[in-house]
């Protein structure tokens, strides 16, 4: 079983955290919230609150497939400024394993020259953001081991994209009847 790590910080935008966590969980992937904060208790970009499986202090990463960062301007400011979670995303992405942000969260990857030469989208307003990188307008974007895509708007595709990724396209396929997501 695939096992990822979904990072929620307060103001994440809850789209792109629960869309993601629901599709991957459809798909029978192994998935775990994680706080940054010394609490599990995380209050969303819409003032919703709610709990994380774990803390990140408690979690061991070591066999995790994927890590994935919802965006929203004020999550992505927590997670951006959460110096274990910045090592931990460019120790991955080192070894070649799966990185995944949305929204403004891209720009934790630019920050950590993860971006430099790659494709990859972002929401608009932090698009300047991304140095180094070969932007597009792309809903999703994959090159190698980094995914990006754009915003609320586009996480559902994202969702069947890290699907895909780690359960083939089949099981995407699945998912994507499943929810009845752009069928005719």
């Amino acid at each position: 079983m695939k096992k990822v790590s979904v990072f929620l910080a307060d103001g994440f935008e809850d789209v792109e955290g629960l869309a993601v966590i629901d599709i991957l969980r459809r798909a029978g992937v192994s998935v775990t919230t994680v706080s940054i904060k010394e609490e599990k208790e995380i209050v969303s970009s819409h003032g919703i609150p709610m709990k994380t499986d774990t803390l990140y202090k408690d979690m061991d990463f070591s066999q995790m497939d994927m890590l994935v960062l919802p965006g929203g301007g004020k999550g992505t400011e927590n997670l951006e400024n959460y110096q274990p979670l910045r090592e931990l995303v460019t120790e991955f992405a080192a070894q070649g394993k799966k990185v995944a942000a949305i929204c403004a969260a891209p720009r934790i990857l630019a920050g950590l020259g993860l971006l430099k030469g790659k494709k990859a989208t972002c929401y608009p307003s932090v698009a300047e953001m991304l140095e180094g990188a070969q932007l597009t307008e792309n809903p999703v974007e994959v090159d190698g081991n980094i995914t990006t895509s754009r915003g609320m708007g586009t996480a559902i595709d994202f969702g069947l994209e890290l699907t895909a990724q780690l359960c083939g396209e089949e099981a995407a396929e699945k998912v994507r009847k499943s929810i009845v997501y752009r069928c005719s």
